[in-house]
């Protein structure tokens, strides 16, 4: 009886390391096609519901992690490109007080697809920026429910980059048996004014994941003694 319980753990701690190297192995792909350092499947087959959400929203203007943002059109409002912030390209959650690796990753959530589109009124340009990720589960095991904070920023390019507007947005992700759950997040108020000039051509849609955007967990209240 314990050695089939011994086989279990090791065969579904095995598969689940094999979906991260996935995730990972997507990820060095995308980083030496140019784009950003991180990647991942882009295949949303598994969630027809999210794949067409998007696709409703931004029509043909998505794109997955890596691949160049295709051109605007004739008299189409230019509007910066997605790029994946270095340094938050990933968001892994390891067991409290411990580092999230191994055996102590509790899940890690990663983007495999983007889409933007803006609309000038005025002085001002209102884009939406839309993110599409998975959450895989770790060895440790995941929550029932997981927010992911993930922080859109409008950054002027260059030598000393200018942020120009940045806003956090989250999205609880409900977790089920099948150690891979796709998630969504539109950001539809991202809002800045209208660049003077040529200066918008360097303009840069700015995503990625900001574990510090969470709201901390209250502690526990001590039950009062009765005297």
């Amino acid at each position: 009886m314990r050695n089939r319980l011994m086989m279990r753990t090791l065969g579904r701690t095995g598969r689940l390391r094999a979906a991260l190297a996935l995730a990972m192995a997507g990820a060095v792909l995308s980083g030496c096609g140019g784009g950003s350092s991180l990647g991942a499947s882009s295949d949303t087959s598994s969630s027809p519901s999210i794949g067409s959400r998007f696709s409703q929203l931004f029509g043909s203007k998505s794109q997955a992690v890596g691949e160049t943002a295709p051109p605007p059109v004739d008299n189409e409002l230019s509007c910066p490109p997605v790029t994946i912030r270095a340094g938050a390209s990933t968001f892994a959650v390891g067991v409290p007080g411990k580092e999230a690796v191994g055996n102590d990753l509790r899940y890690q959530a990663t983007i495999t697809r983007t889409a933007r589109d803006c609309t000038k009124t005025g002085d001002q340009i209102t884009a939406r920026i839309g993110i599409l990720g998975r959450v895989i589960v770790g060895p440790a095991g995941s929550p029932q429910t997981v927010e992911i904070p993930l922080r859109v920023a409008v950054v002027q390019g260059g030598v000393q980059e200018k942020t120009i507007a940045t806003k956090v947005f989250r999205t609880t992700v409900t977790m089920n048996d099948e150690n891979s759950v796709p998630f969504s997040l539109v950001a539809e108020d991202v809002v800045y004014p209208v660049p003077p000039g040529a200066t918008g051509d360097s303009y840069i849609f700015y995503i990625g994941f900001d574990p510090q955007a969470l709201t901390p967990e209250r502690p526990a209240r001590a039950a009062r003694k009765k005297k």
